[in-house]
C-alpha cells in the first residue's frame, strides 16, 4: 500500500516519526528540519479526514522516563507547524482512551516511546556476559511484541516515515507493522524519498559515479568503501582517514589523526581500487597546524610529510584541484563525511571545494546525494543545501543501506 492510494477518511493513523530534534538549555528547538520533513505525510492524512497519533523517540533516556527527553517540549512547535491543536498522552503505552477520542482532524503526540526499554528491545540492567542474559533478552523480545501490539491498537493503519530510524528493529520502527496487514501499513512520503535516493544511488546509477567518503576513521567506513567499490568510478577518501593512508604508505604524519591498526587495511584498499579499475583519490597534501584550534598556525605540506608535532586538519589546495575533478563530471554522486575540520572557519576549504563542485556537477544534471549528519551540517554551513539533489536525513541508516544491508524499519513494509 502507498500512502496516495490510502483512503484515510474516517481512520486512525499511528505514525511513526523522527522528532529527535536538538533542544536548547531551555527546552527549545535549534533545528527543526526533522519536523519540516515529516509535515507532507502528517497533513496529507489530516486532509484526507483522518486522524493522527503520532509517535517518536528524543535522545537516549535508556528505558527510562527522564523529563530532559520528553516530547511535551515540542508539542506547541508541531502544533504551529500542522496548524492544528496537537494533544499530548503522558504515557505512550497508556494512551488507548486518548487514541480511541480522537476525531477526524485531531491529532494525539505519545510520550517519548524510549521510556519504555520495550521500544528498543534490549534487556535494561544485566550484562551481556551474564549467564542470564538470553533469558532476559529472550523476555524482553516478548515484552517488546506486547508493547508493539499495545501501540497499534491505537489505530487502523500504521505509517513509518523515520527514515533515521529505519536501520533499528525497534517497537515503533518494524515490530508493529506485524499487527498491521498489507492494505494498512505503508511508508510515508520522507521515507519513500529516502529509499529512492539510496536506489538511485546504488541500482539507478548514471555514470561516472563518485562517491565522496570523509570522516575520522577507515574502520567505520569500511563495509561502506567495500560495497561502494564494485559500484563506483571515482572513490574520494578524504577527512581523517587521509593520514591513516598516508602513513600505510610510509609517510610522516606527525601527530595527525590515526588507525595504527588499520594500516595494513589501508593498503587493501589501494589494492582493491587498482585491481577493480576504481580511480581512488586520496589527498597528497594537506593544511597542517600545530594546534587542533581555529586560531592555530597552519602550513601547505605534504600529506606524507607532516612536521613533528603538526596535525592535518583539512585537505590541501592540490586535494582540493583533484577532488574537483573526479566530481565535476560525475552524473551520480553520494557525499559522506566532511574532508577536515569544517568547524572551524579556517579549515573549511577542502570540504567548500568538494560541495562547489557537487553544486556545480548537479547543475549540470548529476543527481547528487548527501548524507551522514557530518556533510549536512557541512552543506548547510555553506548555504548550498538547495544547490544539491538531496540530503537524507538519516546518518546509519543511509550508510547501513549504502552497505547494502536491508533496513528492518523498510523491509516491515515491503514485506522483504
Amino acid at each position: 500500500m502507498t500512502i496516495d492510494n490510502f483512503k484515510f477518511a474516517g481512520k486512525k493513523a499511528i505514525v511513526r516519526v523522527d522528532f529527535n530534534v536538538p533542544l536548547n538549555e531551555e527546552g527549545k528547538i535549534t533545528d527543526d528540519t526533522r519536523i519540516r520533513g515529516a509535515l507532507p505525510t502528517l497533513k496529507k492524512v489530516l486532509a484526507d479526514g483522518g486522524a493522527l497519533i503520532i509517535m517518536s523517540h528524543m535522545g537516549k533516556p535508556k528505558g527510562k522516563v527522564n523529563a530532559k527527553y520528553s516530547l511535551s517540549q515540542i508539542v506547541d512547535a508541531v502544533s504551529e507547524k500542522l496548524g492544528v491543536a496537537v494533544q499530548f498522552a503522558p504515557d505512550c503505552a497508556k494512551a488507548a482512551e486518548a487514541a480511541a477520542a480522537l476525531k477526524p482532524g485531531e491529532v494525539l503526540m505519545l510520550e517519548n516511546l524510549r521510556f519504555y526499554p520495550e521500544e528498543e528491545g534490549k534487556p535494561v540492567g544485566i550484562d551481556k556476559e551474564d549467564p542470564a542474559y538470553n533469558d532476559a533478552k529472550k523476555a524482553m523480545k516478548e515484552s517488546q511484541k506486547e508493547f508493539s501490539k499495545t501501540l497499534a491498537s491505537y489505530a487502523d493503519c500504521y505509517i513509518n516515515d523515520a527514515f533515521g530510524t529505519a536501520h533499528r528493529r525497534h517497537a515503533s520502527t518494524a515490530v508493529i507493522a506485524d499487527y498491521f496487514d498489507a492494505d494498512n501499513k505503508m511508508l510515508g512520503y520522507l521515507m519513500e524519498k529516502e529509499v529512492q535516493a539510496v536506489d538511485n544511488i546504488l541500482k539507478d546509477i548514471k555514470r561516472p559515479f563518485t562517491a565522496i567518503m570523509g570522516g575520522s576513521k577507515v574502520s567505520t567506513k569500511i563495509g561502506i568503501i567495500e560495497n561502494l567499490m564494485d559500484k563506483v568510478d571515482n572513490l574520494i577518501l578524504c577527512g581523517g582517514m587521509t593520514y591513516t593512508f598516508a602513513k600505510a604508505q610510509g609517510g610522516e604524519i606527525g601527530r595527525s589523526i590515526v588507525e595504527d591498526d588499520k594500516l595494513d587495511l589501508a593498503l587493501n584498499i589501494i589494492e582493491q581500487a587498482k585491481a577493480k579499475g576504481v580511480n581512488l583519490v586520496l589527498a597528497q597534501d594537506c593544511v597542517a597546524a600545530d594546534d587542533f584550534s581555529n586560531d592555530a598556525n597552519t602550513q601547505v605540506c605534504s600529506a606524507k610529510a607532516i612536521p613533528a608535532g603538526w596535525e592535518g586538519l583539512d585537505a590541501g589546495p592540490e586535494a582540493q584541484k583533484a577532488f574537483a575533478a573526479a566530481i565535476v563530471d560525475a552524473k551520480t554522486i553520494l557525499w559522506n563525511g566532511p574532508a577536515g575540520v569544517f568547524e572551524f572557519d579556517n579549515f573549511t576549504a577542502g570540504s567548500r571545494a568538494i560541495a562547489e563542485a557537487i553544486a556545480k556537477a548537479t547543475a549540470n544534471g548529476a543527481f547528487s546525494l548527501i548524507g551522514g549528519g557530518d556533510s549536512v551540517a557541512c552543506i548547510n554551513k555553506f548555504g548550498m543545501a538547495d544547490q544539491v539533489s538531496y540530503i537524507s536525513t538519516g546518518g546509519g541508516a543511509l550508510l547501513e543501506a549504502i552497505e547494502g544491508k536491508v533496513l528492518p524499519g523498510v523491509a516491515a513494509i515491503k514485506g522483504e
